[in-house]
């Protein structure tokens, strides 16, 4: 594999060879009250632009793996039942949101991901570095995910087909309306793979209705989506041939009351039907039905000309029915207070506090303050430290099965984080930045078991510590192309953890590194290509190289992907064998578009 890596490498640095324009700043909306420059933000913040990137990538899933403190744990290609983690954190304590909509999933962490709109609908991806409890709440330990939906620019009417190995077949398509104050857009997907190997098969199928108008009250944001997932799951849960399907149905509105106030509501009901063996169903079958309801009003005041006051309050119901969980609901309800002070190229600092109340009056307060100082045109200094929390999810609290068992008595999770780091910009061609980061958990729920024939039992660690660096640097060349290196290094540690085997919190990536580029190349292709190394606590380093070609031009754009070109056998999940060399060919068509 290392001489995999080495002519991967080579064949890598040879296309990089001219200089570029420096590309327009993105604006950022995730962790912060107001939209800001990114240059402006006080955290480390990722920003993945998913629409310029539609022709390069199967599904918003891969172009995650951009960000080396972002660890994706597929089991399957496009997003089949993936954990995510942010900086060495569990999957439920990686927040996902929709719009700034939390989509977590009161079951299971295993379902955050189930985004329900189609890539189409996907316009970019922010990822917040580190805890987010003061503006989210729960969940936001490690991070935050933001899927924005796109809005559309102009009317017009797109389709996407594709085939591949492991039977792969793949049909997509949206249309766009846009008039005077009012925007609508209706996607679809569907995908379906016969899988790599026997029960690792699975069929994605989404909708998706984004409408966006303009009132004399304000504009109103309106979401509908469902989405349908059966998949093989062989090995997910155990030595098991498993297989699962869920679904999800989400609505959300977002209406402004004027210049200062908004509120904002949104419904998701999820299911989730499991069969420990797939050959004999009525040996242990599980159905879950989960329901949340989220409400939210928002003011924002100006104290000045620098000075801006947030507060608002917010209330969250989740409810579960299910053949082994039983049927439980819990209510909670939060008020938040953020004051931000903000010269632009200047200096920046904002402080906040959340209160968040649940279950018998228990308490959760979720403080923050975070700080810039642009020391010189080019060099800008930032850091702060914030407290998070995480609540037991209904499956850590009751769930049981051969393999696992959760514990009513579990106590929500609690940490601390600090980070400190500075960003670099050198006239726009050549951009770095740098962080060190420290999270101390408390409560840490993790599944554990004292021998390898022990089952699974979720367990408050007393206390886990995470330290690392996280550090990136990008330049632009010639012909619109650009290059990024990243790397990522993590550590984490525990008092006196003793002989205890982790499922889930000692998996975490000790070392990540990513170099990526993508461009323009001769006749009209455009191309984007990533390699990828990994070393995982307590396992050996493996290395993944994907390569993703299009014809840019016209309306009519043959594209082919190839993902694990080296063929590397590997584990993200441990257990869990991923895919070896894949290959998508397929062709989008821009069918018409308006004025």
């Amino acid at each position: 594999m290392g001489l995999k890596l080495s002519l991967v490498g080579s064949l890598f640095l040879g296309m990089v060879v001219m200089a570029q324009e420096p590309r327009k700043e993105s604006v950022v909306v995730t962790g912060t009250y107001d939209p800001l420059p990114l240059s402006e933000a006080d955290r480390s913040l990722k920003v993945v632009d998913v629409g310029a990137l539609s022709l390069l990538s199967n599904t918003p899933f891969d172009l995650l793996r951009l960000d080396s403190s972002l660890d994706l744990r597929e089991r399957a290609g496009n997003g089949v039942q993936s954990d995510l983690s942010i900086r060495g954190g569990s999957f439920g304590q990686t927040l996902v949101t929709l719009n700034g909509i939390r989509l977590n999933d009161p079951q299971s962490g295993h379902h955050n991901m189930d985004v329900p709109v189609p890539p189409e609908a996907v316009e970019r991806i922010e990822v917040l570095h580190g805890a987010g409890s003061t503006f989210y709440g729960s969940d936001a330990v490690g991070g935050v995910v933001n899927f924005i939906a796109a809005k559309p620019e102009v009317s017009e009417f797109r389709l996407r087909t594709a085939v591949g190995n492991w039977g792969v077949n793949q049909q997509r398509g949206s249309i766009s309306g846009v008039r005077g104050n009012w925007t609508e857009q209706l996607t679809f997907s569907r995908d379906f793979s016969t899988g790599f190997q026997p029960d690792r098969d699975y069929r994605n199928l989404s909708l998706g209705s984004i409408s966006h108008f303009k009132s004399k009250l304000g504009f109103t944001d309106l979401i509908l989506a469902y989405s349908d997932r059966p998949f093989g799951a062989d090995q997910f849960y155990g030595n098991y041939n498993s297989w699962e399907r869920t679904k999800s149905w989400f609505a959300s509105v977002r209406q402004e009351l004027g210049s200062k106030t908004e509120v904002a509501f949104a419904y998701r009901r999820h299911t989730d039907l499991f069969v420990l063996y797939r050959d004999r169903p009525e040996v242990f079958t599980n159905r879950h039905l989960a329901e949340s309801w989220d409400g939210a009003v928002r003011r924002r005041e100006s104290l000045g000309q620098n000075v801006k006051l947030h507060y608002g309050a917010e209330v969250y119901a989740d409810s579960i029915v299910s053949t082994n969980l039983g049927q439980h609901d819990r209510i909670r309800e939060a008020g938040y207070v953020s004051l931000d002070v903000r010269a632009l190229r200047r200096f920046s600092f904002s402080v906040g506090a959340r209160e968040e109340i649940f279950r018998n009056f228990q308490r959760q307060l979720s403080p923050s303050a975070h700080g810039g100082l642009w020391v010189s045109q080019r060099l800008r200094l930032r850091g702060g430290a914030s407290r998070a929390f995480r609540l037991p999810s209904f499956t850590d609290l009751y769930y049981h099965d051969p393999a696992n068992l959760g514990s009513p008595n579990l106590k929500p999770e609690k940490a601390w984080n600090y980070e400190g780091g500075l960003d670099w910009n050198a006239g726009g061609r050549v951009k770095g930045d740098v962080t060190v980061f420290q999270r101390r958990e408390r409560d840490g729920i993790d599944y554990v078991r004292y021998t390898p024939t022990d089952v699974w039992r979720a367990t408050n660690f007393q206390r886990l510590t995470f330290s690392g660096v996280e550090a990136s640097v990008v330049t632009t060349v010639a012909r619109k192309q650009r290059v990024e290196v990243q790397y990522t290094g993590l550590r984490g540690g525990q008092e006196a953890r003793g002989a205890v085997f982790s499922k889930y919190a000692f998996n975490y990536p000790e070392h990540t590194g990513i170099v990526s580029w993508q461009g323009e190349l001769p006749g009209g292709l455009v191309a984007r290509t990533r390699v990828g190394a990994t070393k995982r606590y307590a396992r050996g380093v493996y290395g993944v190289w994907d390569v993703y070609l299009a014809y840019g031009r016209g309306r009519v754009h043959p594209y082919a992907q190839f993902t694990n070109l080296t063929d590397t056998r590997y584990q993200e999940v441990l257990g869990v064998g991923m895919p070896g060399r894949g290959v998508v060919v397929g062709i989008d068509i821009l069918a018409w578009r308006g004025h």
